[in-house]
């Protein structure tokens, strides 16, 4: 019998420690989780098909999340998009929102909210 392949997560996080700790949730949720800590690294790869969700930091050191967002979109991506930041502000949510983004989580991050805006 052929098993149903993992959903794969895309990670864009700067901070290893909250990265790491994003992936293992992640993992644990059932998600094949690829991790980058810069958005050059994160848009790089061919293989789009099977990423169904990004979660994207807004600061990173070469760019933002809502870039990310735009680069995957331009080569075709429309999966689920969640951004997370340590700054918000409503003109941020605004801009994330009308750029696709489905959430805006703030940092610290709550396990609770992600999983909450991973569902909806």
């Amino acid at each position: 019998m052929e098993q149903n392949p993992r959903a794969l997560a895309v990670i864009v996080e700067d901070d290893q420690a909250v990265r790491r700790s994003l992936q293992l949730l992640l993992h644990w949720r059932g998600y094949d989780v690829r991790a980058y800590g810069t958005a050059q690294a994160s848009v790089a790869g061919d293989d789009l098909a099977s990423v169904g969700l990004l979660v994207a930091d807004y600061q990173l050191p070469d760019g933002d999340g809502i870039g990310v967002l735009r680069a995957l979109q331009r080569r075709g991506w429309c999966g689920r998009a969640v951004l997370v930041t340590g700054h918000p502000s409503a003109g941020l949510k605004d801009a994330a929102l009308a750029s696709g983004f489905n959430a805006v989580l703030e940092k610290p991050l709550r396990r609770h909210e992600l999983l909450g805006a991973l569902s909806r």
